[in-house]
């Protein structure tokens, strides 16, 4: 069986990264999340001051973005990757609803994109990847074998958000509070002028509103199973 780049786009709080992850694993892929890089600087951004409300000081992240550096390293207790900012692990203080609210404003910026699209594309040299995000299918790997585009309502997506917040300690947020950030998010995402969210022309379609993990893995299971044995 030939080895391929595998890429997952759509919206947010779809589980593209759950997905990722476990389709990784079950195939023997290595899962790179693009989506926790641009969180990792809006966590940056966060705790250097580089925020006045929602407005972000895109001259000052400028001249900081040389200093950032994002990394994933291997939780052998949890066997998946975890994301380091710096050195430092930020993969709990990076899901949180500040982030959240915020990284669509980061993911935004050109000079951004282009620095983290680079990083992406120096990691997937090798093929035997999965990676998900925004404009992996469009933009980061044009030319991957195997594109999805996964997507489901609003309201389910709000729900399953706010299902992993309030497992993670979190009473606060309200399902308001999530479905407003999700609309505002995928507006932002589809209307930002560098990269914006779009579906690529040869990319198959995943509404995973009622499936079951189990059947959302057999389907992607057998979509790559039918590209690696051509």
């Amino acid at each position: 069986m030939k080895t391929i780049t595998i890429a997952i786009d759509g919206f947010s709080s779809c589980g593209k990264s759950t997905m990722a992850k476990d389709l990784a694993k079950q195939i023997g892929y290595i899962y790179i999340d693009s989506g926790a890089m641009y969180r990792a600087i809006t966590l940056y951004c966060i705790q250097n001051n580089l925020f006045d409300g929602d407005v972000l000081n895109e001259e000052k992240l400028s001249q900081h973005i040389k200093d950032i550096h994002i990394s994933f390293k291997l939780n052998k207790d949890t066997a998946t990757p975890e994301t380091y900012l710096n050195g430092v692990n930020v993969e709990k203080e990076i899901r949180t609803m500040e982030v959240s609210n915020k990284v669509s404003y980061v993911s935004a910026v050109g000079f951004v994109r282009r620095a983290m699209v680079h990083q992406q594309q120096e990691m997937g040299k090798l093929k035997g990847i999965v990676m998900d995000g925004r404009d992996i299918g469009t933009v980061v790997f044009p030319d991957a074998e195997l594109k999805f585009f996964v997507t489901a309502s609003p309201d389910i997506r709000a729900q399953r958000r706010l299902d992993e917040l309030h497992a993670k300690g979190d009473t606060k947020t309200t399902f308001n509070d999530v479905l407003d950030n999700i609309k505002q998010r995928d507006y932002i995402d589809q209307h930002r002028e560098e990269s914006p969210l779009m579906q690529a022309e040869d990319a198959l379609v995943l509404d995973n509103s009622t499936l079951t993990k189990e059947q959302q893995m057999q389907w992607l299971l057998d979509k790559f199973n039918h590209i690696t044995s051509q």
